[in-house]
């Protein structure tokens, strides 16, 4: 009788070799490979759909998927309108932040008019029912399965076929074609695949919860944000009661959208006005304070820009900012020296984007000029006026997307003086609001002299 043929799989990234070695070759980790008999292979998946016939792209129905909404307005903003039939989320965020209780409440709200289910790997029923009475919740018919074996998870599955269905977290999921321990990438990515096939076959819309690596980014393979529809990563301090939920992916509907919360004893709760987080409430105007109009996906928010420049009392100035990029704020200050005579190279210069937030456009530069001008000169700007653009390096004031909604946001919110691009400037008069536009950064700094 033949001796049946042996294989070493990785137990870290499934990769496979026919000989033994120290290292694996795939990923180069260290005595993870671990002996096991060849086996024939058989595939694991099945089509999507019944039937893969060549179609002309005009002749295919395209109309508006069908959405679930949640419950919570600010979720349903992030996913673009709510859940869709089929579609898989994943939500990853730092431990503690609030990923299970905001999907037991969103859960909680759902149950009412879907059927849903909880399957808790982290977590047993009973500790999933001790969060839901502290938080206050309803829910008498929300379903829970407190399991961790993916062959399990399937069967309840496709036995109750519910509308939405909660993994928390898809890291404790383990299959059994696979020996490696739960949480390892070939284990997170086959548990993956086959839960978005599942979904996609099934209709059953899918939320997996994803842990983060001490970079914030989602742990496991990579191909697991190319496999679901959206991406989501909860954000924020968990030290502080306002929590950010952004999309970074999503095939049904914009990216770069915002949710805001604030943490209470019964849970998230949803901030309908999230300007007034990102803005300092002084007493009276003071110097280094600029207001600015950001956009987050079809969000105009209003964040206050803080710049503080103080004597240096080193060789070497330094250049310190929390929420913006480090480097464009050197190429700010090298763009205010070379086209508006304004020196800091002897001043440590500080910038600050209240409340936490991280602003990424570079709508944000002239903004953050005109903050550190008025802390320089120890002057502040006039009261209830905000500024936006984008500086270039030949001193140019450049012009940003959705300027007439980041100007309607501010007038909304009381604003009644602008310093905009030139480009920006409507064509006809905001009620109750004077416009400056300019086109370059000398005459934005002229205009607070």
């Amino acid at each position: 009788m033949a001796k049946p043929k042996s294989i070493y799989s990785c137990s870290e990234c499934g990769g496979q070799t026919l000989k033994w070695q120290g290292q694996c070759p795939h990923c180069q980790a260290w005595n993870t490979l671990v002996e096991a008999v060849a086996e024939k292979a058989v595939s694991r998946f099945t089509p999507v759909s019944e039937t893969g016939q060549v179609q002309n792209l005009g002749e295919v129905e395209a109309g508006e998927e069908p959405r679930y909404s949640t419950g919570v307005a600010e979720f349903d903003r992030v996913l673009g309108g709510g859940l869709v039939h089929g579609g898989v989320v994943l939500l990853g965020g730092d431990p503690g932040i609030g990923k299970s209780t905001l999907l037991l409440q969103a859960l909680c709200h759902m149950s009412v008019m879907r059927n849903v289910l909880y399957v808790s790997g982290e977590e047993s029923a009973r500790q999933v029912a001790l969060r839901a009475k502290r938080l206050a919740l309803d829910a008498q018919i929300v379903h829970l399965l407190a399991e961790i074996r993916l062959d399990r998870i399937q069967s309840v599955l496709a036995e109750r076929k519910p509308d939405v269905a909660v993994i928390d977290s898809i890291q404790t999921v383990y299959s059994d074609v696979l020996q490696s321990a739960p949480g390892s990438v070939a284990q997170v990515r086959e548990c993956a695949a086959q839960l978005t096939r599942l979904a996609k076959a099934s209709g059953i819309c899918i939320i997996l919860v994803g842990h983060v690596t001490k970079e914030g980014a989602l742990a496991g393979p990579r191909v697991l944000e190319h496999m679901v529809d959206t991406v989501l990563y909860f954000e924020g301090d968990t030290h502080s009661s306002f929590r950010l939920i952004r999309a970074f992916k999503n095939r049904f509907g914009a990216v770069n959208e915002l949710g805001v919360f604030a943490m209470g004893e019964k849970g998230l709760r949803e901030v309908n006005n999230p300007s007034a987080l990102f803005l300092s409430h002084h007493g009276a105007q003071v110097p280094g304070s600029c207001v600015m109009v950001t956009q987050e996906g079809t969000r105009p928010l209003l964040v206050e820009i803080q710049a503080l420049v103080d004597e240096a009392h080193a060789p070497n100035p330094r250049r310190l900012s929390v929420g913006l990029e480090q480097n464009r704020l050197a190429m700010l200050l090298a763009v205010l020296h070379r086209h508006a005579g304004i020196a800091c190279f002897d001043q440590d210069v500080f910038v600050n984007a209240v409340g936490g937030v991280k602003i990424t456009e570079p709508g944000a530069d002239l903004a953050v000029l005109l903050a550190i001008v008025s802390s320089l000169k120890n002057k502040s700007l006039p009261e209830k006026m905000v500024v936006f653009g984008e500086v270039g390096l030949a001193g140019e004031v450049r012009p940003v997307q959705r300027g007439q909604e980041r100007l309607k946001e501010a007038a909304k919110l009381g604003f009644i003086q602008a310093i905009i691009p030139k480009a920006n400037r409507p064509k006809q008069p905001l009620i109750g609001m004077e416009i400056i536009a300019v086109e370059r950064v000398e005459e934005a700094v002229a205009k607070m002299r």
